[in-house]
């Protein structure tokens, strides 16, 4: 079968060949593209790991590798490879497909039938962003490297830093030269929307270049996109400022980008920790001498969404300091929203008049990660140390030392780990223990009803205070609507349990109680397509339909049935695709035992039995309703005796099926 389905809506703007399309989706393996983005643990036959949709403590986002596909069981986002690089990364069809091919190294093949500025007029705004990200960004690389001024100018600050060209080349570090119109008359040659570059920051409303005579630094979002620079100044200027940022814009959001997460997430998982820095050329000094799990926030103070950026791949945290008291302090008020995020949090103060780039360029790699290992102190304990040695002996210092101190313990959110903090806390503060743990508990109740509130509020901010009651009271209205709008589709469950085998494994070949090989999908097929135009609900019919000439087709398709439907055209048959082929079940952990024990099948795999089980309670609903129409056709005037006498026995015979059926599957008929 050719690989339409899922472009056919899209077909008037892809250049990719629905032959390559197919070549891509086929190869794609979602955990290897997912695991660039969370980390995932095995749990039976599924991964599970924290959502990377929505803000979870729990893990609910359930990977199946045979399958290919994903499924969150807490905010509902479900999909494949294409799907998840699609909502997460905010890409187009195409984008994600090519990105696809470039990691598997798939040589697409382009569809000559669609000229390229049909393609690129289709192309969303953000698009166009990245695209004049890149240019500007291969503007600062060439100036840095191949004109005299960069030479001379900004070259010699990188290496003075110590760092290669290797380097420089990898983080995309560039030069921005001194001159008001440099890069916006270059750009405006070159036809660039000059509507764009002023959103992105890169020229001002007067038309003068943003960023003058500073080095550049890149920044990527996590998959490598550009989305947006920084400066260093060169000037001596001290009015001038230190560093400038590129402007906040659809595709640039600082406080949800950590600088080189891109370069660092592999590492981070591996090593299951993440170091944070505070500026750029830590970052770099750092990978460059092999210390490729780090991080730093982009011109800003760590925020939660930063922090959950982190969770996707370790739980751990180390902060490296210098030794500067004010900013320790300053960084510590901020440190709470990591512990509310269920991280395990630790600091590293280094040794005075150090930074990470200049510590680990005077001391080597290995000394540089034994101090750290030596050294790393947990916040708690370190916050606890620092500002009770700041109170002394002062009663009201060391009272607010005490309160700030349990505030934090009361971010924590694992029971355990918070009463062994306030038994440590206890100890070292020299206060009874249930004294602290009932003010914690005063400050997570607190804490409790203030995000209700919250909540409230928003839920209930774009409504007039007259119409509270209201909204109250149309909720139940509409609730006891859709009470009576589905009482009105009694048989809706029989047809979705069909439609849902068919789609997790209609083409699966099953052998009948006569001993004969067949499909699913036939066996469902034939043993209800008397009463297929009774169908109530049109989605599953056309699923059912689609199926049977699906598998009666003679074009040669290397999809499964459950794989044609997941990666279905018509977002309503592939949501129901995704939602029937993800499991909340997992096989029992029996250790070794597993491979001589388990021959049970997943609830949902049972799919001869199921058909079965299926089938006859859809009959057994079809038959009443066939009934009930007949029984109405009789009481019609003007019937004539010999249509009354093929009715009666039309009866008779439907209502000793539906009996028969009845008692096979111990269903109660009610007359």
């Amino acid at each position: 079968m050719k690989f339409t389905f899922l472009v056919k809506k899209y077909k008037s703007t892809y250049l990719i060949s629905q032959r390559s399309i197919q070549e891509v989706i086929n190869t794609a393996q979602v955990v290897d593209i997912i695991e660039d983005y969370i980390t995932l643990k095995r749990r039976g036959a599924n991964m599970l790991g924290l959502c990377p949709f929505h803000d979870e403590k729990t893990p609910s986002f359930t990977v199946s590798p045979s399958k290919n596909i994903y499924k969150c069981f807490g905010c509902g986002q479900s999909g494949n490879p294409v799907s998840f690089l699609m909502e997460h990364d905010h890409l187009s069809f195409p984008e994600a497909i090519r990105t696809l091919a470039k990691r598997y190294n798939l040589e697409l093949e382009e569809d000559n039938n669609h000229d390229d500025d049909e393609f690129k007029e289709q192309k969303k705004l953000e698009e166009s962003y990245y695209i004049i990200n890149n240019y500007a960004a291969d503007f600062f690389k060439t100036n840095l490297l191949d004109t005299n001024d960069g030479k001379a100018i900004a070259l010699p600050y990188f290496k003075e830093r110590g760092f290669l060209e290797s380097t420089i080349k990898k983080f995309e570090l560039g030069f921005a030269p001194d001159g008001y119109k440099k890069f916006a008359d270059k750009a405006a040659k070159n036809q660039f929307n000059e509507e764009f570059l002023q959103a992105l920051g890169l020229v001002s409303k007067k038309g003068y270049d943003f960023f003058r005579n500073r080095v550049m630094f890149t920044i990527h979002n996590v998959s490598g996109k550009i989305i947006a620079f920084a400066g260093r100044t060169l000037s001596t200027d001290k009015k001038q400022p230190k560093y400038i940022n590129s402007p906040e814009t659809p595709i640039y959001n600082k406080r949800k980008v950590l600088y080189a997460l891109h370069l660092a997430k592999n590492m981070v998982r591996k090593k299951d920790n993440c170091y944070i820095v505070e500026g750029y050329t830590d970052v770099i000094s750092l990978f460059q001498n092999g210390v490729e799990n780090v991080v730093a926030s982009s011109g800003t103070s760590l925020t939660s969404d930063q922090v959950r950026l982190v969770k996707r791949y370790t739980d751990n945290i180390t902060f490296l300091y210098d030794g500067d008291a004010a900013g320790i302090k300053a960084a510590l008020r901020g440190m709470d929203i990591v512990l509310e995020n269920d991280m395990n949090v630790k600091l590293v103060l280094l040794p005075d008049g150090e930074d990470p780039d200049s510590y680990i360029r005077n001391v080597g790699t290995t000394k540089f990660e034994e101090f750290i290992d030596e050294t790393a102190k947990d916040f708690i304990h370190f916050k606890m140390d620092l500002l009770l040695e700041e109170a002394g002996d002062d009663p009201i210092k060391k009272s607010k030392v005490i309160k700030d101190i349990i505030t934090s313990v009361a971010k924590v959110r694992e029971p355990i780990k918070r009463s062994l903090y306030l038994r440590q806390c206890s100890q070292s503060l020299e206060l009874d223990e249930k004294t602290l743990v009932k003010e914690v508990n005063k400050i997570i109740r607190e804490d409790i009803r203030q995000r209700r509130l919250e909540k409230e509020r928003e839920e209930r901010q774009d409504l007039p205070p007259e119409s509270v009651e209201e909204e109250a009271y149309f909720e139940t209205q509409y609730e006891q609507a859709e009470t009576r709008k589905y009482s009105k589709s009694k048989h809706e469950f029989q047809e979705m349990d069909l439609a849902r085998i068919i789609v997790c494994g209609g083409d699966k070949v099953v052998k009948t109680e006569t001993g004969e090989n067949v499909l699913i999908v036939n066996l469902i097929h034939s043993n209800i397509i008397e009463v297929m135009q009774y169908f109530e609900n049109d989605l599953y019919k056309e699923i059912i339909e689609e199926a049977i000439k699906f598998t009666t087709s003679e074009e040669e398709s290397s999809f499964s049935l459950s794989n044609y439907f997941i990666n279905h055209s018509n977002e309503k048959i592939k949501k129901f695709a995704l939602d029937s082929n993800s499991s909340k079940y997992t096989y029992a952990n029996w250790g070794k035992l597993d491979v001589f024990l388990q021959t049970q099948n997943m609830p949902e795999e049972n799919f001869y039995r199921d058909s079965i089980e299926a089938i006859n309670r859809f009959k057994i609903k079809k038959f009443t309703s066939v009934i009930k129409a007949l029984q109405a056709k009789m009481m019609e005037k003007g019937i004539t005796q010999d249509t009354t006498i093929i009715i009666l026995k039309a009866l008779q015979t439907l209502q000793d099926q539906r009996k028969e059926l009845a008692e096979i599957t111990g269903t109660v008929v009610l007359r």
